[in-house]
């Protein structure tokens, strides 16, 4: 097994490979840690943390571009996510550094899933759109469509969205999606009536009477 070290910038979130993040960079110890990835050509990590603390599985990030700098050193940055990593050993001091690190083993995964399970998919979010009045258009089914391009649009929390990150065949993330969003849609068809009625109250009834 081939480690390597590399620098780690843990957030709030769940970035997923392929995923373009823009960030604002203004800590200290992560301005240091863009500029000497923009100075060496090297990459970074973004794990999750939640439940006070960093998860074992990330993603690996690299710097597209340095957009705008200003004049204390922030940074607005756009990066991109190339691969995922699983932390063996993660290091909250590095000697002459500000940042954390960790000694990492990058993952292998694969992003082709069947055709149907998108349509299904891309069907269920459509309908979630309809149904909490969403005016956006849906993604596009293209040849390089998958999972992690909507991971962030169906609803999911961070607990979810780390426990998609975790699933290495595309496949498996569709059947997981999938399941979701098959849950997720009754609850939302149930809010849409809750919705109707309470913008209904008060109105003038025109109802018919049963029979007693």
């Amino acid at each position: 097994m081939r480690t390597v070290f590399l620098p780690m910038f843990p957030l709030r979130l769940v970035a997923f490979p392929g995923e373009l993040l823009n960030l604002h960079i203004f800590e200290p110890r992560y301005k240091q840690l863009i500029n000497e990835c923009e100075a060496n050509g090297t990459t970074f990590g973004i794990p999750a943390y939640f439940d006070d603390k960093v998860q074992d599985i990330g993603t690996e990030i690299e710097v597209v571009s340095i957009d705008k700098r200003y004049p204390k050193g922030e940074m607005d940055i756009r990066t991109r996510g190339v691969g995922l990593l699983k932390i063996l050993e993660f290091f909250p001091k590095i000697e002459n550094r500000l940042y954390t690190g960790a000694e990492v083993e990058r993952l292998t995964y694969d992003t082709e899933g069947e055709f149907v399970g998108y349509e299904r998919i891309l069907g269920h979010l459509g309908e979630l759109y309809r149904v909490m009045d969403i005016k956006k258009p849906l993604p596009e089914h293209t040849p390089d469509f998958n999972t992690y391009q909507i991971a962030h649009l169906v609803g999911f929390s961070i607990e979810q969205e780390y426990e998609m990150l975790c699933i290495p065949e595309e496949i498996g993330r569709q059947e997981y999606m999938l399941r979701h969003l098959e849950q997720l849609l009754p609850t939302a068809r149930e809010m849409e009536e809750l919705r109707k009625k309470v913008q209904m109250n008060g109105h003038f009834k025109n109802l018919l009477p049963p029979v007693v």
